[in-house]
């Protein structure tokens, strides 16, 4: 590493101990970059490694180090892993299809142990209630000898010795917490809580948010609550709904904050070490297209908040959709970044959209670094709604995918889906982003993918670049009256994708992009297709790009890795340029977010290949590490 790597380290408040020689460049300890040892790479989930082994000269060279199969996948396409694996001192941390929790040896794949929480019992039937069988990551924590894996299955939140693969049982009860302490819940029994994002780790703390039902039914606040690592017990929540006496209690009118539910951290959080600052994405409130019963922008719903990390206390919050009806949460955590502004370097957080923004702010105060401005968007005709009159619309970086739905959008890829589309447009509504839900049927584009999805963005601290893939797929979204639950009057036909007769998208393509975005200008340095349908390709259609979930990573050789795509494979970008130099076809797709990580003199990319999930392919059960041939 150079020293203006250094320099990029300190501003992005990193916090580690290193000697440093000037002229050797060298350092005494391992920098985090580099053992991938948190989520995303790194506390400010940058997703950057500065790793060169592997570079734009010899990464068409990669090849197959080794592959682990868990043998537990579900039949047909019903389970999936979207896990970013860590690496600790030569061991891989990774979750299974039915969330085992495995520690395999980072050079050759090696089984070391096995933690099962359900002992075997398929968890999707275990206690027989509800499952979401999505985990994104762990989380590593160290004290002295003292080393634990902290991971949820279901609404449990595990301790488990890094060493052994034991429960440690000193943590909660006998090894485990509830993700439900902590949360308003009248009735346990009939609420739905679990994490797909592991817990951001400071000192002596591990904060969680938490996935909580959309609605229509009634469930609770999605607080924000940070544990003791060491006992499991409560150290401090910060309400996402404003409670009596608090800031936002106004932005719910008819004190509706008393009844309010949703507004939940699912998407995972970032952290400044050095300033102690903790920084998260607050979905949308619930019933998520619905909002007769909280009427006003409702805070913080669709916000980035900046919390103080050893007390929970709000430092400042930007919400950047008011009185969400569309399901456009903020879907991954804020990235820490350093923008370059009249030749001084700003230290900020970039969040990316499901509805294809890039919202850049301050890290101190969260004021934009960019205009944005508020702009008029339709009014709903739904009965009782009071749809906001304004959202806010960023002037820099433009949107990184379409988002207005018009005629000139629809599918141009066969005279045949061009018509069926046409067909299937009559009698609904469409046209400028945020048209409301509607009883006629509105088209919702970006779609419930994105834009922007979990799969976030990775940030380069040598040039300012932000990379992000990204999903052009519609959504049909028709609401219909409901006449089981009084509790609410209106429910939905299902999240149902906006698909020609043949179930491509129903807008042009491209349907998955990769975009680099400049943050110091604000402008998109370049955008490429990801992913590609052989069979259109067969029938002389341009490469289209596919629809994609799984996130990419940025090294210091110059490479942009991603998988993510329904054609199952991974590929490595310059990027610089953006240009394609190296793929590889997966077992299984690759529906997750790569890690990179150097040990014993060698760098390695592993990737989950667990198919199935949204994507509808096949699933698996594979971890596959790439590395240079000896």
């Amino acid at each position: 590493m150079n020293t203006k790597g250094l320099l990029f380290l300190v501003v992005l408040g990193i916090g580690f101990s290193c000697t440093v020689n000037m002229q050797e460049e060298s350092f005494a300890v391992v920098s985090p970059y580099q053992n991938w040892h948190t989520y995303l790479g790194d506390p400010g989930r940058t997703r950057f490694a500065d790793l060169s082994q592997i570079d734009t000269g010899n990464v068409d060279q990669l090849k197959v180090a080794w592959t682990y199969h868990s043998k537990d996948q579900r039949a047909g396409n019903t389970s999936t892993i979207e896990c970013n694996p860590i690496m600790v001192e030569g061991t891989l941390f990774v979750t299974s299809p039915l969330l085992k929790l495995i520690a395999l040896d980072a050079a050759t794949g090696e089984e070391k142990w096995v933690f099962d929480p359900f002992e075997g019992e398929d968890p999707y039937l275990a206690n027989n209630s509800f499952y979401q069988g999505v985990n994104r990551g762990v989380s590593y924590w160290q004290s002295g000898e003292d080393q634990r894996i902290f991971y949820t299955a279901q609404d449990q939140l595990y301790a488990i010795d890094a060493v052994t693969g034991e429960l440690v049982l000193d943590f909660g009860s006998r090894g485990s917490i509830s993700l439900k302490d902590g949360l308003p819940i009248d009735s346990l029994e009939d609420q739905q809580v679990w994490a797909t994002t592991p817990g951001t780790i400071y000192q002596n703390l591990i904060v969680m948010g938490v996935s909580l039902n959309e609605g229509p039914k009634k469930t609770t606040p999605g607080y924000i609550n940070a544990y003791n690592t060491l006992d499991g017990h409560l150290e401090w929540t910060f309400h996402t709904i404003p409670q009596e006496g608090e800031r936002g209690t106004h932005t719910w009118q008819g004190e509706s904050w008393k009844t309010g539910s949703g507004a939940n951290a699912w998407a995972g959080m970032s952290l400044d070490t050095e300033k102690e600052m903790l920084f998260a994405a607050i979905g949308s409130p619930s019933f998520d297209f619905v909002g007769i019963d909280r009427k006003g922008q409702n805070l913080y719903g669709n916000s980035v908040v900046a919390l103080k990390v050893n007390t929970g206390e709000l430092v400042w919050h930007y919400q950047i959709v008011h009185h969400d009806l569309w399901d456009y949460d903020l879907p991954c955590p804020p990235v820490l970044v350093q923008v370059q502004q009249e030749g001084q370097v700003r230290e900020a957080v970039a969040q990316v959209t499901k509805h294809g923004f890039v919202f850049v702010l301050d890290r101190m105060t969260g004021e934009p670094l960019f205009p944005v401005e508020e702009r008029p968007v339709p009014a709903s005709d739904l009965p009782g709604e009071e749809a906001s009159p304004t959202q806010p619309f960023p002037l820099r970086p433009p949107a990184f995918v379409q988002q207005d739905f018009t005629d000139s959008m629809i599918t141009n890829i066969s005279a045949e889906a061009h018509q069926y589309i046409s067909q299937q447009l009559k009698g609904k509504k469409y046209g400028q982003m945020f048209t409301p839900p509607s009883l006629d049927g509105t088209i919702i584009f970006p779609g419930f993918l994105g834009g922007a999805n979990w799969s976030g963005a990775s940030f380069d601290p040598y040039t300012g670049w932000l990379y992000v893939n990204a999903n052009q797929v519609p959504n049909i979204l028709t609401l219909v009256h409901n006449e089981e639950d009084t509790a609410h009057p209106y429910g939905h036909l299902g999240y149902r994708q906006f698909l020609d007769e043949e179930g491509y998208p129903a807008v042009k393509p491209p349907w998955g992009t990769l975009s680099a975005i400049d943050l110091h200008s604000g402008q998109i340095a370049w955008q490429q297709v990801l992913g590609e349908f052989s069979a259109l390709t067969a029938r002389g259609v341009p490469p289209t790009g596919t629809p994609n979930i799984g996130g990419t990573i940025v090294t210091s050789g110059g490479l942009v890795f991603v998988a993510a795509t329904q054609d199952e494979k991974i590929r490595a970008f310059h990027k610089r340029s953006g240009q394609l130099l190296w793929e590889a076809q997966l077992p299984f797709g690759g529906y997750a977010t790569p890690a990179t990580y150097e040990w014993q003199g060698k760098q390695y990319v592993v990737i989950a290949a667990g198919g199935g999930g949204k994507m509808r392919t096949r699933s698996g059960d594979a971890y596959v590490a790439f590395a240079l041939p000896e």
